[in-house]
């Protein structure tokens, strides 16, 4: 018995050289990763500063130990920072597909 018995080795393996219908895609993606960096560094520079000063990322993304440090979160203003640092990479990713799909035409 012979291994084509087994396997078809006749089979179309699609030509992963051809980059025609995955380019628009890579580039989508590619456009939107760029755009989510963008808008959480816009928002962390619009939105990471307390006092005058700006809040460390590591203060800013730790999450609450317990309920006391939680509602300390709350009261300061941290929460809604992160907050509104996420809501600025979000939407420099839909700003990123917009983008992506006006430059295809």
């Amino acid at each position: 018995m012979s291994a084509s018995f087994f396997f078809d080795i006749s089979m179309d393996f699609p030509n992963l050289n051809d980059n025609s219908k995955l380019q628009p895609m890579k580039r989508a993606i590619i456009f939107i990763l760029v755009f989510i960096v963008i808008g959480l560094v816009l928002g962390y520079l619009i939105f990471g500063r307390m006092a005058g000063e700006y809040v460390s990322l590591g203060t800013i993304f730790s999450e609450s130990e317990n309920a006391l440090e939680s509602f300390g979160r709350n009261i300061s203003g941290l929460t809604e920072m992160k907050q509104n640092i996420l809501i600025s990479g979000g939407a420099g990713g839909v700003l990123g597909l917009i983008i992506s799909l006006i430059g295809r035409k």
